[in-house]
């Protein structure tokens, strides 16, 4: 039982200060090195006043030679500054983005689905963009605190020559920030929109390249494309709209700092005119007015960075704070057996039956959504809790085995397995660990492909095995569940796209390679069912008939009419 404070989601605000937490000695030397170089920059005019007020009235070339060296050495400390300290701080920034794309890419990879109600294109943005605005915190923080020095530092320059100038920098920096912080508000909830439209247009892609072919094949892929183009466009005006509270933003922050900079010089130039401030300090008070834009400005933009930064964060919160779709126990299974006890789930009818360990049964279902509910089930995809009934493998309640277990024990291979991006050998053995490839090569008919190319296994694969054929995707595919050599093995219809004799050929090497460790194959192929053990019939949810394929199909009709091809 898990305490409230466990349970308790992680709101974006939690994930910002995890990214500061975790980087606070780049952020203080990043902060000291940048806070340096702003204290640089107010220098430069501050002793440009000193300059005309001491030196050229002294016309001395000591002092000349001194004032030169020492704008000499400030410009220096501006220059190297800068560099070190936006190098500290990208690279932290850098390293934080790498950090949380890993984590929300190490959700997705979780034995256990996580419930976020996000698609998977949705999931892949949030990876990658919004990690990247999250970890953009490292450098705004310490930007906005070297900017206020900035700011602290003029004022009180500003301040030594006529306490006004100093409260006219103060009290216009306070009000300008009060009102852009107002307008930030409208600019992360904007962000937010945009961000969810973007992921998921960024979905509906994904969705359409995985289903590209069947659409070809059926004519759909006109109406996808248009189903896509509403998303899009939905997204670009929500961009556009986003777009438009920027560009408000960003207007009204220069207007502001643009008065801000007026108004201290016109009032620099009224006290000099008045006799109040002495020439060098009109020449310091109108130099910092114009180098006080830049601090400003910095200063302004921090409060939308920092909206879109925990806008971001938000959004990674919906991946990482996600429950899983079922807890599991911490047990691990003692046999190879496989039993379905009473399972009720979707087509499947208090489904009974057992599979002892060592043998080979296939699974014909005469209603391919039984099939597929079967094999869901079994692949964990369905939590226990869902169903009715119970499965036990080795003798264990599924819902007692940790998933890792679980995955390592039994392998559930789906008949639409995907191909990465690779070469043979890295489809079929993924972690190069597999010391069954070769067999796995000649089992699944593989050898033939092999064969085509000089590369052999170190043959290219593109992206989804865009470059091979239906049949050799799913070869591929069953090459790579025999190579993984598990106790128990599940195949959800492992031939469909090969030809007869090809077929005959697999079931002949499954039933060899897996001699004396459980095999289960859900198919309808004859050549599948004569090559198991036994066969168990499927139909209307529950199990109807059991026995060898020829039997079978010498006293079922039905059997007979549903198999035979």
């Amino acid at each position: 039982m898990k305490t409230p404070d466990a349970q308790r989601p992680r709101p974006g605000s939690d994930i910002l200060r995890t990214a500061l937490r975790r980087n606070t000695g780049a952020m203080i030397w990043g902060t000291v090195l940048m806070g340096l170089y702003q204290a640089g920059e107010t220098a430069f005019p501050i002793a440009l006043g000193l300059i005309v007020e001491h030196t050229m009235q002294d016309r001395s070339p000591g002092a000349l030679a001194v004032s030169i060296g020492a704008l000499a050495v400030i410009i220096t400390t501006v220059s190297l500054s800068w560099r070190f300290g936006m190098r500290i701080l990208q690279k932290a920034n850098t390293t934080e983005a790498h950090r949380w794309r890993v984590r929300v890419a190490d959700c997705g990879l979780e034995p256990v689905a996580r419930d976020t109600g996000l698609k998977s294109g949705e999931v892949l943005t949030i990876a990658t963009e919004d990690a990247d605005q999250t970890a953009d915190i490292i450098e705004v923080v310490p930007l906005l605190v070297s900017s206020l020095v900035a700011v602290l530092v003029a004022a009180v320059a500003l301040g030594l020559a006529d306490i006004r100038l100093g409260l006219l920098v103060i009290v216009g920096t306070a009000l300008i920030l009060s009102i852009l912080s107002v307008m930030s508000r409208r600019i992360g909830s904007s962000t937010r929109e945009q961000q969810a439209r973007v992921a998921r247009a960024g979905a509906k892609v994904a969705d359409l390249i995985t289903g590209l072919r069947p659409l070809h094949g059926f004519g759909g892929n006109h109406a996808a494309f248009r189903s896509y183009r509403k998303v899009s466009t939905e997204a670009r005006q929500q961009a556009i709209t986003v777009a438009g509270v920027n560009g408000v933003y960003a207007g009204t922050a220069a207007a502001l700092n643009a008065a801000l900079a007026a108004g201290v010089t016109l009032t620099a130039g009224w006290l000099a005119f008045d006799g109040r401030i002495t020439v060098g300090e009109l020449v310091m008070a109108v130099g910092l007015a114009q180098f006080i834009m830049e601090p400003l400005k910095l200063f302004s933009d921090m409060p939308k960075y920092v909206m879109m930064a925990r806008a971001s964060a938000e959004r990674m919160a919906l991946v990482l704070v996600a429950p899983p779709v079922a807890t599991h126990g911490p047990e691990r299974p003692a046999g190879g057996g496989l039993e379905i006890d009473c399972v009720r789930y979707g087509s499947l009818r208090a489904l009974k039956f057992q599979v002892p360990a060592g043998e080979f049964v296939a699974v014909t279902a005469y209603q391919p959504r039984a099939a597929a509910d079967l094999a869901a089930i079994l692949a964990v995809q369905v939590p226990p809790h869902e169903y009715e009934g119970v499965v036990r493998v080795g003798g264990e309640e599924l819902a007692a085995l940790s998933i890792e277990a679980v995955r390592e024990h039994m392998l559930v291979n789906p008949y639409d397995g995907e191909i990465f991006a690779g070469t043979l050998r890295t489809n079929i053995d993924p972690s190069g660990t597999s010391r069954s490839v070769d067999a796995a090569v000649e089992a699944s008919m593989l050898t033939d492909v092999v064969a085509l190319h000089r590369e052999g296994l170190d043959h290219a694969v593109r992206d989804r095995g865009a470059n091979l054929s239906g049949g050799q995707r799913q070869r591929l595919s069953l090459a790579r569940a025999l190579a993984a050599d598990s106790d128990i093995l599940v195949l959800h219809d492992p031939t469909t796209a090969v030809d007869a004799v090809t077929e005959q050929l697999v079931a002949r090497n499954i039933a060899k390679l897996r001699r004396g460790r459980t095999t289960v194959v859900i198919t309808s192929s004859p050549a599948l069912l004569d090559a198991a053990d036994r066969v168990l019939v499927l139909d209307d949810g529950v199990i109807t008939a059991e026995d060898t394929h020829r039997n079978l199909l010498a006293g079922d009709a039905e059997y007979c009419l549903a198999v035979a091809r």
